[in-house]
């Protein structure tokens, strides 16, 4: 798909996502960031992918669907599972952050973040949540959490207390269903929930500064069910690459942004 084709399907994507009347204006075309596959790893096709997180040279994920949401790690280099623990039945895993030395996990509706340690998945804490959990993410001082409204919370990490919200907005649109979250440099990138799209977002002012738009990693998994779509985001400073992946695919992808400052 040329970029002209792109950023109208980034468009109309965003229009649908934000519900804005019909006919009404984008406004000015946010740039559509380039960039390329490095690698391919292998994947549980069974993960339904919720959260990832690269710490300490391991790769960690929470997995959700009542009855099957775990905490797992993983070896980035070849994707093999080195140690699972699995969550109650009531409980619906959602977004996973590394806060300090300890792993937080979300959960959806269970207003509950269970924390663990990192090393050994051992339980520390369970913490009251109030609302929906999405997505979640550390900026090494606070928790940002999503709840696929446009107004990402940023929260204390011991007690989960509020500290202030962030509207998101792309182009003076709201930005809705933001969902996993992971910040890299000067932003926070945020997969949009149902589509093939990674919001990179200035985190003082909610803007969207730029789109990436992964359709092309999408069309890479054979009998896609329509629930398993893009989900998760894991930054590796080390090689400035992102590991991204989707609901029980089969595959986690590693891609370079070329142009990201």
């Amino acid at each position: 798909m040329n970029r002209f084709l792109r950023t109208l399907t980034v468009l109309a994507t965003m229009a649908a996502l934000s519900g804005c009347r019909e006919g009404a204006s984008p406004g000015p075309e946010l740039p559509l960031l380039d960039y390329e596959i490095v690698e391919r790893i292998p994947h549980d096709p069974e993960a339904f992918t919720q959260g990832l997180q690269l710490y300490d040279g391991k790769l960690y994920e929470s997995t959700g669907l009542y009855g099957q949401s775990s905490i797992r790690i993983l070896d980035p280099a070849t994707g093999k599972l080195l140690r699972r623990r699995k969550l109650d039945d009531a409980f619906f895993g959602e977004g996973l952050a590394i806060h300090g030395d300890r792993l937080y996990q979300l959960t959806w509706r269970e207003n509950t973040v269970f924390v663990y340690d990192p090393q050994t998945l051992q339980k520390l804490d369970v913490l009251p949540y109030r609302g929906e959990g999405w997505g979640l993410e550390s900026d090494g001082e606070r928790l940002w959490i999503s709840d696929g409204s446009p107004v990402l919370k940023i929260v204390r990490s011991d007690t989960l207390q509020m500290m202030r919200t962030l509207p998101v907005q792309a182009v003076g649109m709201q930005v809705s269903r933001l969902n996993e979250l992971e910040f890299a440099g000067d932003y926070l990138y945020a997969n949009i929930w149902q589509s093939h799209l990674i919001a990179r977002i200035d985190p003082e002012t909610g803007n969207v500064k730029a789109w990436l738009d992964l359709q092309k990693l999408q069309e890479e998994i054979p009998n896609r069910d329509p629930q398993d779509v893009l989900n998760g985001i894991a930054y590796d400073e080390n090689t400035d690459t992102f590991l991204v992946t989707g609901k029980r695919w089969p595959t986690i992808f590693r891609i370079r942004v070329k142009d990201r400052p």
